[in-house]
């Protein structure tokens, strides 16, 4: 299941071309094959198309730009805040740069397999889809972009922005033909190619990103509202979504879905491989580093045996309090149990103890425990209670780490334990908390139990891009939009009732256990964002999600810790941010577009 196209990237690669700009390897003699670039494609675009999907490697793990400056996460341990997360980003940001650059380096692979391949071919069907793909992450970020359907083998440097709803007009017809008239596999095989369902997929999120943005106007930034003007696009929206979806029923749990032994599961709709086996380079540096992203330090994965995080993108008090209590998407989002390591030749063990002890242990019963997390609706009487019916787990005999056991609440209630097992309890304010080593959970959702023992980019784990439940919730958005609450609520519950919840009768029986400033009232479009908040946790779609709903400003200002007030996520002129700054480099080298053309928030370009 794993050997997929992305296998072949690295022979292409060594064939002469250069991932360094698209006009560099255009120019590229293949020294292996004879001949030029042009010549070598002409007579085989396949491996372009290869180089193609493997582009969007740089595009899909984007955390930053795709989680930070929300509601869900903070930086603990003493980080800063950062940019994202306070606004204070601007053209000149190399994130940018970077994430803007190498989106067109995809668009532009994908169009040479346009330009090389038979236009009736499988190569050239995916390569649409994937020349989409690329638009739609980019106007998710930047608004309307140069749209640019020929492949670029010139020096032109003139390419003006396009406005936003010519390319949802464009990219609506052509994955719509795409879908009705092409030769792709009407369903996923878990292989890292398109398929239809891939493109209707991809077709509902256009549908639905073009409803907001065209067919809706906003009232207050602050408080979030806005009208809607027209229903066309959110009704083809749920009907894309439908498609997508195809009948695929959430039956399996949502542990299962997330397992590492259960990848290319019934839900995944399409995702982008990695295989470690047959990498011929570094193995720290072949995959990616999504496991170690969100959550709590816990020291050096070489002298803890625990898993390398950083104490970025921790939970923030909102995520704290988001997951509702019998929530199974809880238990299977975090890891709330981390098992203990010992010292074997000066290094603490790997794989069968420690972190990944979780997933390679025979026995877990038996295991030492270095932490133990509770949620906030735990009970501490109960909590004393389970450290009495497993006393022998927290006792730490020639375990690495001290023993710790929280209730992550605010304040939090932690458990220190002394070597014999017993214990003190305290209570700490989550301030205090958030500057200590072991501060917390970290997402489980992407881990890969046979990672070398490293914090480099070690996890091969593939790295899914739609999947059905995403799907189930965009047809529920959609539907809400169209005015069709009946069916958005079926959907919403079908999610729901998976995760082991109460099908909810309507949408105003809602009711968050979270806190909420007392400006901020619970509105439909609240429940939605808090589904998509627990059931795609970590997965890169908050900062989207907040900023085509309009509620980017409101969710900021109500809870993240480094917003104080609307005016900072505003220039001078008090225009919002709502899109990323066009990068500065762009608007230097591209004579089609000028000061004038930077988006709303950044004062115009010095």
């Amino acid at each position: 299941m794993k050997k997929s196209i992305y296998n072949k990237v690295f022979a292409v690669l060594m064939a002469g071309m250069t991932m360094a700009s698209c006009s560099d390897f255009l120019d590229a003699e293949n020294k292996s094959a004879g001949g030029s670039a042009d010549e070598f494609f002409a007579k085989d675009a396949s491996s372009l198309l290869v180089t193609a999907y493997s582009s969007f490697t740089a595009l899909v793990n984007q955390v930053p730009i795709y989680e930070q400056g929300t509601d869900l996460y903070i930086n603990t341990r003493g980080h800063a805040a950062g940019e994202f997360n306070e606004y204070s980003y601007t053209p000149a940001s190399s994130t940018f740069e970077s994430y803007y650059s190498n989106a067109y380096k995809a668009i532009n692979y994908a169009n040479g397999v346009l330009n090389y391949a038979d236009a009736n071919s499988s190569l050239a069907y995916e390569a649409r889809f994937l020349r989409n793909w690329g638009y739609y992450l980019l106007t998710q970020q930047f608004g309307g972009v140069p749209f640019i359907t020929q492949y670029i083998n010139s020096p032109e440097r003139s390419y003006p922005r396009t406005p936003l709803s010519e390319i949802y007009t464009s990219m609506i017809e052509d994955l719509t033909d795409l879908y009705n008239n092409s030769s792709l596999e009407p369903v996923s095989k878990h292989d890292g190619h398109a398929s239809k369902q891939a493109v209707a997929a991809l077709l509902a999120k256009v549908c639905l990103a073009a409803g907001w943005d065209i067919d809706t106007s906003l009232g207050n930034a602050e408080q979030g509202t806005y009208s809607v003007n027209d229903t066309k696009h959110f009704a083809e929206a749920a009907a894309w979504a439908e498609k997508a979806i195809n009948g695929i029923s959430l039956t399996m749990s949502f542990e299962d879905k997330w397992s590492p032994a259960n990848e290319g599961n019934a839900e995944e709709i399409f995702s982008i491989v990695f295989q470690r086996e047959g990498f011929p380079g570094e193995e720290s540096s072949g995959g990616h580093s999504r496991q170690n992203t969100f959550g709590g330090y816990y020291g050096n994965c070489t002298a803890t045996g625990l898993k390398n995080v950083d104490s970025d993108n921790q939970q923030s008090e909102k995520s704290m309090y988001l997951f509702e209590p019998g929530d199974q998407r809880y238990e299977a989002t975090f890891m709330t149990t981390l098992y203990n390591s010992r010292l074997v030749d000066g290094s603490a063990t790997w794989g069968n103890e420690g972190y990944y002890a979780y997933y390679n242990a025979s026995d877990k019963k038996t295991l030492p425990i270095a932490n133990r997390f509770f949620p906030y609706y735990a009970n501490q009487n109960d909590v004393a209670a389970e450290i009495a019916a497993n006393a022998s787990q927290y006792v730490r005999g020639d375990g690495i780490n001290e023993v710790i056991v929280a209730i992550l609440s605010s304040p939090v209630v932690k458990y220190t334990f002394k070597a014999d097992g017993t214990y003190t309890k305290s209570t700490v304010d989550l301030a205090s908390y958030n500057t200590q080593v072991n501060n917390g959970v970290c997402v489980k959702k992407f881990d890969d139990p046979e990672s070398a023992q490293l914090s480099g980019s070690n996890d091969y784990r593939d790295l899914v891009v739609f999947h059905a439940s995403d799907l189930y919730l965009v047809a529920a958005e959609a539907y809400l939009m169209a005015g069709n609450t009946s069916s958005a609520l079926a959907k919403i519950n079908a999610v729901r009732q998976r995760a082991g919840l109460a099908a909810l009768a309507a949408f105003d029986s809602y009711q968050p256990q979270y806190h909420t400033p007392s400006s901020f009232t619970i509105r439909d479009i609240d429940l939605i964002l808090d589904e998509r908040a627990r059931e795609l946790y970590a997965e890169g779609h908050r900062w989207t999600d907040l900023r085509r709903t309009k509620q980017l400003v409101r969710y900021n200002v109500a809870f993240n810790d480094a917003v104080t007030s609307a005016s900072q996520m505003a220039d001078v002129a008090g225009n919002y941010k709502w899109l990323r700054p066009i990068p500065q480099n762009e608007i230097s080298s591209n004579t089609g577009i000028s000061n004038a053309d930077q988006n709303p928030g950044y004062g115009g370009v010095e």
